[in-house]
């Protein structure tokens, strides 16, 4: 169940008989353009992309897709698959069906404050609180400030705190600044340091084109991005204008043999791509001016937003506005993704060869694989079309690789609120081998990859061996690589490694729920043997221990059933939910039980109550409580 929680960080036979209908071949009247002489060659392209999609949504149990491919300024390829509404079985449309953008919505709203940028209206280095008129960012890192610029390249330093960021119903999504106001996270490192992907810093930056322009920012991406691009399909509006809402494909994850819609798509910070709606056509018209810097975006902007502003280390590749570089296969690509419950999408630009990819998924899939399909599918085109014939890495000899082995953990784990526990799950660990090469675990997104063998490179370099990727430590306990250019590891010291977290969880939640039931039973045993009662105190002592492994035994189990779905639990996060409150609550009562049983054990001792055996198992069962609680807390499972 714990791997399943780090898997997500999910339709069966009857529910799927009507999708994959639809998805054993595309929607009938395929919305492609005939290559002109300036198009790149993508000959085939549509035939692989076909074979793909449909054997994904019929082995992923994934609903529908849309995939649209540019190319030379034009499309030359757009399809829907599957169906947009499992019930109504409403197959999807490139041209006409909706999807939810998820964080593809972030380059959209990159576009805006590079506009403002050039207009001379933001200054990309200027103190965000220059801006902002009604609320001002805490000044954490004196001398320090947030920039406009931070915000566009994850570096602002804000803690994630997804807990209940997102509403089920459009008319409850409260105001972009009051929200932003009143749901500032915590600060935790200073801006500029290293990029940890940053959901607050985004819609910040939202706020800034609507306070900087004097519109709504739904309405100035309107006016100013979507209008001038004609992306009459596409809306940040929450509720959705009824046009687009009539054609939403609806979101789902499969659960029981059937396909459960989803909500959460919704909420407050709409710049992020809370909300945000776009057909697949679309976006690739969004893609073509990228490429083409359509002056329709705004003098200069499509350059100022592919330009690298950010980087972890000048042999790695960084951060756009927003835009992440991922090269393969010899090619700079500028890559965004977006995830809501439901809902999965993959852009992909190629600038040098003038070529936009997107993919969008109306499913999460099984244990989230429509996660990882659309890149999948994505490096599947590029591979074909654009081997990487680039020679081999030099090997260094002699590294000190032994120095960078330990457990590492993502920046981007929350220190502030209940999902923090992933960074118990998901560690990342690096160990050195003999020949001088290094194995990293978890560092993949591609869930069929495991281990990872680099080769040394020299300076803390490592190249994949049988790979693409580079990995760089900066001899200040970090590493950082290409898979992700938002994400960067810190080096754990042996107390705060999950290696030792694990077993203390594990053995605390044991021993309580021995204490559990085993308490009970002794009792019986000693009234069934007529044994001598004991002091009041001391039978208080041992209903405390009872209590306590009542409640360590509710927990375990609650929470474990509800993470064993991580479809459907990462939903209830940022939904926010009653009953994960109640279950930190039961954690809060545990400690005021420990407290009274590391007394009584104490007392126990002190006073001679029940046998030497007696005593020794109550001290373990206390023991065992606090080692529970130690890491309940660490990872933020209590209440408050």
């Amino acid at each position: 169940m714990w791997t399943s929680l780090v898997s997500g960080i999910a339709l069966a036979a009857s529910a799927l008989s009507g999708s994959v209908a639809h998805a054993a071949a595309p929607s009938s009247v395929p919305h492609a353009a005939a290559p002109s002489s300036a198009t790149p060659n993508l000959s085939g392209v549509g035939a692989l992309i076909d074979q793909t999609v449909t054997a994904q949504l019929a082995k992923d149990k994934i609903p529908g897709a849309a995939v649209v491919v540019v190319a030379g300024g034009q499309t030359v390829f757009a399809q829907g698959y599957g169906v947009s509404d499992v019930t109504a079985g409403t197959p999807v449309d490139p041209v006409r069906t909706e999807f939810f953008t998820g964080s593809v919505a972030k380059v959209f709203t990159a576009t805006a404050v590079a506009q403002l940028i050039r207009e001379g209206k933001l200054d990309p280095n200027a103190d965000v609180n220059t801006y902002l008129k009604t609320f001002k960012i805490a000044d954490s890192f004196p001398g320090h400030p947030v920039t406009v610029q931070n915000l566009l390249t994850h570096t602002g330093g804000f803690d994630d705190e997804p807990l209940g960021v997102a509403v089920p119903d459009a008319t409850d999504v409260p105001a972009l600044g009051k929200y932003l106001a009143d749901n500032e996270p915590s600060r935790v490192r200073p801006p500029g340091t290293l990029a940890a992907y940053d959901n607050y810093g985004v819609a910040l930056a939202g706020y800034l084109v609507e306070t900087v322009s004097g519109e709504p920012f739904a309405q100035y991406m309107k006016d100013h991005v979507f209008g001038p691009l004609q992306m009459d399909d596409s809306t940040f509006e929450q509720p959705h204008p009824a046009a687009i809402e009539a054609n939403l494909a609806k979101g789902y994850r499969p659960e029981g043999g059937e396909q459960v819609a989803e909500g959460g798509q919704y909420g407050g910070w709409s710049p992020t791509g809370a909300g945000t709606a776009a057909t697949a056509t679309d976006v690739g018209k969004f893609m073509m001016a990228q490429l083409a810097k359509d002056p329709a975006l705004g003098p200069g902007v499509a350059d100022l937003m592919q330009r690298q502003h950010f980087t972890m280390d000048p042999r790695l590749p960084g951060m756009a506005y927003l835009f992440e570089e991922r090269p393969r296969d010899g090619q700079r690509i500028l890559f965004k993704d977006g995830d809501v419950p439901g809902y999965h999408s993959d852009m992909e630009l190629l600038p040098d060869k003038d070529i936009g990819i997107y993919v969008v998924y109306n499913g999460d899939g099984t244990d989230r694989i429509a996660q990882w399909d659309g890149k999948a599918l994505i490096n599947q085109i590029v591979g074909k079309y654009f081997p990487d014939n680039a020679p081999a890495p030099v090997t260094v000899k002699g590294p000190k690789a032994n120095s960078y082995a330990g457990t590492y953990r993502s920046d981007e784990v929350s220190r502030g609120d209940v999902t923090r526990v992933s960074g118990l799950v998901s560690p990342v660990t690096v160990a050195a081998n003999p020949d001088g090469t290094i194995t990293t675990d978890g560092l993949s997104q591609n869930p069929k990859v495991g281990d990872q063998r680099w080769i040394p490179l020299g300076n803390g370099e490592f190249a994949e061996q049988g790979g693409q990727d580079r990995l760089v430590f900066d001899g200040h306990g970090h590493l950082a690589t290409t898979i992700d250019p938002t994400d960067a590891y810190y080096k754990l010291d042996w107390y705060n490694s999950p290696t030792l977290h694990l077993p203390m969880f594990y053995g605390g939640a044991g021993i309580l729920a021995a204490a559990f039931l085993g308490f009970p039973v002794l009792a019986l045993v000693r009234r069934l043997r007529q044994r001598p009662t004991h002091s009041r105190w001391a039978r208080i002592a041992r209903i405390l221990a009872w209590v306590a492994g009542a409640l360590a035994t509710v927990f375990t189990f609650e929470f474990l059933s509800m993470t064993s779905d991580m479809n459907a639990f990462l939903e209830t996060i940022i939904l926010g939910s009653s009953t994960l409150t109640l279950l930190l609550v039961l954690n809060a009562l545990l400690t005021v039980c420990t407290v009274g049983m590391l007394a009584g054990s104490a007392a126990a001792w002190r006073l001679g109550w029940w046998r030497p055996v007696g005593r020794i198992a109550y001290t373990l069962t206390a023991l065992g409580s606090l080692s529970f609680l130690v890491v309940a807390f660490t990872y933020n499972l209590v209440w408050p």
